[in-house]
């Protein structure tokens, strides 16, 4: 498995902190946004690759997994994972120019992980054989002493699900379409964030010797959105303001994710302040009859290509303000 280095990915050390890891990955993400690079492949690649390396090491535990074991850490995060699928060529080096074969001495807490809490030594290769035999008792069936099939469960899949700020403000369904032709929809709730998952009852791996089939989870990314920024529950927008609405008051019409609405400007109002408006903001994933917040911050828009009569006014307010 080719080894992805996350770090060189969002450009930051192997020490940066949470957040220098979360602001490099926000300037990324707004750079290779398919949304602002229409129709270009590379940077839409890229972005999947930015969100992949983010969502290893904003995580703690995934991040501690990934630098201990390298390309190979989303085996650890499977639960119930077959120790067949791992790959164990990285823990054994191949025989040395002098005849020679090197080990990796593993420890029991590693081997712990890569078995996936599997238990001990006898479960992990009664697994991996198959369970030959079952009864407790020579481990032969009661008819003629042949072997009883062991059933195992199929395997848990998790799947990366891209939508929109707008399909996670109103829910969607999405389709999916696996070889062979299987088709899963999957409805995804409004308020849904980055991180969230959906889980598919029976929609993952088949399981062996006619056992249950595992589930299939959906992981949402919200995508950047060009005009909101996202935080929790509460959305930020940027508001346009002329001069003179600023200085003397008025009304301006602030856009939301459901509908515009008009906000009251008092006089004098500065640069970058903010206005909260009530359950203007995203659905509560628990409850979403219930709405977070919208900040709107005031951006003053100075007036440009000033005509003379206009200069000559503004020096007099100048001189009335000395």
């Amino acid at each position: 498995m080719e080894y992805k280095d996350y770090y060189k990915t969002l450009g930051v050390s192997k020490t940066a902190t949470k957040d220098e890891i979360k602001k490099a990955y926000r300037k990324l993400a707004r750079q290779y946004n398919p949304d602002v690079n229409p129709g270009n492949k590379a940077a839409e690649e890229k972005f999947k690759e930015v969100n992949e390396a983010y969502e290893v090491l904003s995580d703690p535990a995934k991040r501690e997994k990934y630098e201990k074991f390298g390309s190979q850490w989303q085996q650890y995060e499977r639960a119930g994972g077959r120790p067949e699928d791992f790959d164990w060529n990285q823990w054994t080096s191949r025989p040395g120019g002098g005849g020679q074969t090197y080990t990796q001495t593993i420890s029991p807490e590693d081997l712990e992980q890569i078995l996936g809490g599997m238990g001990g030594f006898s479960d992990f290769f009664e697994t991996l054989f198959g369970g030959l035999g079952g009864s407790p008792s020579g481990r032969r069936g009661a008819a003629g002493g042949g072997q009883t099939r062991r059933t195992l469960r199929g395997r848990d899949n998790e799947q990366s699900v891209q939508i929109s700020l707008e399909d996670a403000f109103h829910g969607t369904t999405v389709s999916l379409q696996w070889e062979g032709g299987k088709r899963v929809e999957a409805k995804i709730p409004p308020g849904v964030r980055t991180g969230s998952r959906v889980r598919l009852s029976g929609q993952g791996e088949v399981g062996a010797g006619g056992g249950q089939a595992g589930d299939l989870y959906l992981k949402i990314e919200v995508l950047p959105h060009p005009a909101f920024e996202r935080d929790g529950d509460d959305l930020r927008v940027t508001v346009p303001v002329d001069l003179y609405t600023a200085l003397l008051g008025g009304k301006v019409m602030v856009t939301t994710l459901e509908r515009p609405v008009e906000l009251t400007i008092p006089p004098e109002t500065n640069n970058g302040r903010l206005f909260r408006l009530r359950g203007l903001g995203m659905p509560l994933l628990k409850n979403p009859k219930e709405r977070g917040n919208l900040y709107a911050c005031a951006e003053v828009k100075l007036p440009t290509r000033l005509s003379p009569a206009e200069k000559e006014l503004f020096e007099k307010l100048r001189g009335l303000r000395k």
